[in-house]
């Protein structure tokens, strides 16, 4: 078996690829049930990741955050009240990436990618083992993945995957009543609940829906109320796991361009309150959309459109998740 080798270098976030190609390190890159990996020091990505300019200075230890010496979100500096890119060079590259997200135990990040040597969506996760964050292929994109709160379910849209002892199974499908809704995006709530998007391309007014798990069975999907239900592309809800709040991406009037990213707080009689527009730092004349909270609650990931109408570059994002308490205090 080939060994992996460790890369240590003081280069721009963005270069880290370009240092690879030209030390031609991609063709030591050991191959393990048609899965490319890679693997990255604990130790490494603190130069690796901060953005700005790269300064190897020590620090104090009362300057670091806990969770770099934990090897949290890859060891990054996590972001404050301003969104930045996640993981520059190593996630948030040149090329489309999308729908990130990570299992409750913070070892496991899974996104989408396409673009450079990826020519189809790719469905890729990162995994901490000990002191390092591997990086597989899994297969070609199946669904945008949004992880269970109880760890135990990868959801897929329509589709799901359910975690084994071995890592997850095979893609499953859902059955009645949900076999016929074309379903991008479903979040679960920690009591079963389900809330999905139903995708028409015929119809973009189509709405938000949600299922109940009643006697160990699903009921026939509902549409949400208008507080939730209104403008166009209506998409990608995300559920907080006790429902005291709802996020999702529309098209609305009152937007500031493209799709914006929106929230609902369960109001004390059970209905959803009007929808909040997540404001000016989280949305952009550009188009946003497919959000969630980290299971920890501390973050808000997004992906942005930061390149052309093409949407040949969208990054994803990672901003304070108090940006939500300080909208249920507004509300």
């Amino acid at each position: 078996m080939n060994q992996f080798k460790f890369l240590y270098l003081s280069v721009p976030p963005r270069n880290i690829f370009e240092a690879l190609r030209e030390l031609n390190m991609q063709k030591q890159f050991p191959i393990f049930h048609s899965m490319m990996i890679y693997r990255l020091s604990f130790l490494a990505l603190p130069f690796l990741l901060l953005t700005g300019s790269c300064n190897n200075q020590e620090k104090d230890p009362k300057d670091i955050d806990p969770s770099l010496s934990e090897g949290l979100y890859l060891g990054l500096k996590p972001p404050g009240v301003e969104p930045e890119a996640f993981a520059p060079g190593i996630v948030s590259t040149d090329h489309y990436e999308y729908s990130g997200t990570f299992t409750p135990d913070m070892k496991e990040f899974y996104f989408i990618r396409q673009g450079g040597k990826y020519a189809e969506a790719t469905f890729i996760v990162l995994k901490r083992t000990e002191d390092e964050w591997e990086e597989s292929v899994l297969s070609k994109r199946v669904g945008q993945p949004v992880i269970s709160p109880d760890g135990k379910t990868m959801h897929l849209g329509r589709r799901y995957k359910e975690r084994t002892e071995t890592g997850w199974s095979e893609v499953r499908s859902l059955e009645a009543p949900f076999e016929e809704l074309w379903i991008m995006r479903l979040s679960a709530a920690a009591n079963g609940t389900y809330y999905f998007d139903t995708y028409d391309e015929n119809d973009p007014e189509f709405p938000i829906r949600y299922s109940r798990l009643i006697d160990g069975s699903y009921e026939d999907p509902k549409a949400l109320s208008a507080a939730v239900n209104t403008g166009t592309q209506l998409n990608h809800p995300f559920i907080a796991p006790d429902e005291s709040y709802l996020i999702w991406d529309a098209k609305r009037d009152e937007g500031y361009g493209d799709s914006d990213i929106y929230i609902s707080f369960r109001q004390q009689d059970g209905s959803w309150g009007e929808a909040i527009n997540m404001g000016d730092r989280i949305n952009t004349s550009a188009w946003e959309a497919s959000a969630s909270v980290t299971p920890d609650g501390k973050y808000l990931f997004f992906s942005r459109n930061v390149g052309s109408e093409n949407y040949e570059n969208v990054d994803i994002f990672w901003v304070d998740a108090r940006v939500i308490d300080n909208l249920r205090n507004k509300q």
